[in-house]
């Protein structure tokens, strides 16, 4: 079992410090993520984070300490190229220990990142994290399990390291239209050994399914340790087992005969509790904002231009975090898709809850915003003011709280954000679009890019078309910036929307960069590929036996996310018995380094809002692709010892 220890930092006080990027958003103070993988025999692929604010000429020594042994340096110059390394040399039967030290003008700055391989460790390309299934029960006359589900990403315990969090989806989850008792919505926290932290249970009044209970994992006020936001209800039952609110309180819909609300929630209060990281003590709570009310308040021009008084529309949910005020964090939770949506946007800081803003679409001044959301959000500076904007499909919410723009091009589901054509200037949305039942006569596009701070529509096709998944990723070098597919036609460039080629990969579903190249590849069901664009195919790259998908059809791991080794991405797959977590990680030598995506803080916001609703896969906020430009330092700034929120 691999397992990796506490961050040891010596830093040698004579040399000086290391050169910060210039202060402005307040991220994570990460450890190198070391890790190294047998590949059989006496090779182990070991690699490491560069950080966001690591100096531009920096190199590392990297050692190995076999049993007792002196520890011996494996490299023979500094390692500057990349961060990462194949050591051929390795005693499987021996523990081995491996350590990075980084250099700068070939002088040693610090130790930091250790990783323990134990002797005879097995040979394969993922980390083992244990977990606690939870008990199965009867509800309604019938057996419930529960299956791990998505998962998101914090520091606890201001460790450097990163802990998961896990959310326990019930076989009896309901989506909004369906009726039904649901068994309890559960949330874990583990770090990385496995070591169990804590379980929150939502309790009955919170009903289990992808609309309902999507949280924020986030440092929300600087201090270094990252809280978890989330909605609940009357019988929820934090960390410690505190009980939020009236635990005899059931506001289920419980008369079977109520063929269209049974098993619903549509009475009671609705809170939003901040709770911390490392413990899951509920720290406050808050009315959720907004309320259900009126039930069928929520209809309108997206999805089949319906609407309904069932509880249905009215308990839709996305969320996010994103820094609005250019410093620290804020939570931002939605409600409403298809119809009206609001946003509530709350700051957490030195222990109090307050909200910055609300926006309705329902308002005057919003007329065309509504029914422009997806099952799905994205956070970027789109104007780059150093604010982020909050774009939910088809139109998107400036830092204040107001209507940046709204597009017209109305409610769907997979939506892309990033410097997706970098030809032009600033990023690029890159979404699919819903037209079915009564909204098909209004002819919008089913897929469509636009320019990320205007609105403006770069190009568009299929109009009237149902699309129900949609990709953008660099697969084809050929070409400048991404592909893009999922609407009927084939693949086609990113910039003019232009049909390369009628084939398309097999895969529309995530994406994560794996192999040696800037190319992007495809992660569908519990399988990695790549597309070989000389020969219009998909060829396998990793297959991850035992390991299963979630989500039904939408087949997306837990998480993909850049959580170890050097810049490329991992992917978070459950195993088919629910008894762990398999982090999976290249071991493909890189061509190149780059400092870590979770320093971008683009994509590190991506990484917080993927276990919304409809999991999309994260991009950063810079092109990664053929051709790419060395992307410019982050500038961000990390916590100090003490609080930093006023």
């Amino acid at each position: 079992m691999f397992r990796t220890s506490t961050c040891l930092l010596i830093v040698l006080l004579s040399l000086g410090t290391a050169v910060s990027a210039p202060a402005q958003r307040i991220m994570e103070k990460l450890d190198r993520a070391l890790t190294a993988i047998p590949m059989g025999g006496d090779s182990v692929y070991i690699g490491w984070r560069l950080l966001g604010n690591d100096p531009e000429n920096i190199a590392f020594d990297l050692y190995r300490q076999s049993g007792k042994n002196d520890p011996v340096k494996l490299n023979r110059k500094p390692l500057r190229t990349t961060t990462d390394f194949i050591d051929t040399t390795a005693d499987p039967e021996e523990r081995n220990t491996y350590f990075v030290m980084p250099l700068r003008k070939t002088k040693e700055l610090e130790v930091s990142s250790t990783f323990i391989l134990p002797a005879n460790a097995p040979v394969r390309q993922y980390l083992s994290v244990p977990l606690q299934v939870p008990p199965s029960g009867e509800l309604d006359g019938r057996t419930y399990t529960y299956s791990a589900n998505d998962a998101s990403v914090g520091d606890l315990d201001g460790d450097g390291q990163y802990e998961i969090i896990l959310k326990w989806d019930p076989s009896n989850a309901k989506n909004p239209p369906q009726t039904g008792l649901t068994a309890n919505q559960l949330l874990d926290a583990y770090k990385l050994d496995g070591t169990h932290l804590w379980r929150i249970d939502l309790g009955k009044n919170v009903r289990s399914g992808a609309a309902y209970t999507q949280f924020l994992v986030y440092d929300f006020d600087g201090d270094g340790k990252a809280e978890i936001i989330c909605k609940t209800g009357d019988g929820t039952v934090d960390g410690v087992g505190k009980v939020i609110g009236d635990p005899d309180k059931d506001w289920r819909q419980l008369s079977p005969s109520n063929e269209r609300m049974y098993g619903k929630i549509v009475d009671g209060p609705e809170y939003l509790t901040v709770f911390e990281g490392l413990t899951g003590a509920a720290l406050t709570s808050k009315e959720y904002v907004p309320d259900r009310y009126p039930l069928d308040g929520w209809g309108g021009i997206g999805g089949n231009g319906g609407n309904d008084n069932i509880g249905s529309r009215s308990d839709r949910f996305t969320a996010c975090v994103a820094y609005l005020d250019g410093t620290l964090p804020s939570a931002v939770m939605i409600r409403g898709w298809y119809g009206r949506t609001v946003a509530a946007a709350w700051d957490y800081r030195n222990g109090e809850l307050t909200q910055r803003w609300v926006f309705d679409s329902a308002l005057p001044e919003w007329e065309g915003y509504s029914g422009m959301a997806n099952h799905s959000v994205t956070v970027a500076d789109f104007d780059k003011d150093g604010k982020d904007e909050i774009c939910v499909g088809a139109m998107t919410i400036d830092h204040n709280g107001k209507g940046l723009y709204t597009t017209g091009l109305r409610h769907g589901d997979a939506l892309h954000a990033g410097d997706l054509v970098p030809g032009r200037p600033g990023p690029e949305v890159f979404g699919i679009h819903e037209s079915e039942g009564r909204t098909i006569p209004l002819q919008t596009p089913g897929a469509a890019m636009f320019d990320g701070r205007t609105g403006e529509i770069i190009w568009a096709n299929n109009p009237g078309v149902d699309v129900g998944r949609g990709m953008a990723a660099d697969i084809d070098p050929r070409y400048p910036g991404t592909e893009t597919w999922g609407a009927p036609g084939g693949t086609r460039r990113g910039d003019t929307g232009e049909v390369i080629y009628p084939e398309t990969p097999n895969s529309v579903n995530f994406a994560a960069w794996w192999d040696a190249d800037p190319l992007r590849e495809l992660v569908d069901k519990n399988r990695i590929t790549k597309w070989d664009w000389k020969n219009k195919t998909t060829k396998l790259l990793l297959e991850a036996e035992g390991a299963s998908a979630n989500n039904g059809t939408k087949a997306t791991p837990c998480l993909t996310a850049d959580l170890l080794g050097d810049w490329r991405e991992e992917v978070v797959w459950r195993s088919a018995d629910n008894t762990e977590l398999r982090i999976y990680t290249t071991t493909i030598p890189a061509k190149n380094r780059m400092f870590t995506l979770m320093h971008d803080p683009q994509y590190r916001l991506a990484v917080a809002w993927q276990n919304v609703a409809y999991n999309q896969p994260p991009h950063p906020g810079f092109f990664i692709g053929a051709g790419m430009k060395k992307p410019a330092p982050p500038r961000i700034s990390f916590p100090a010892e003490k609080r930093l929120a006023e």
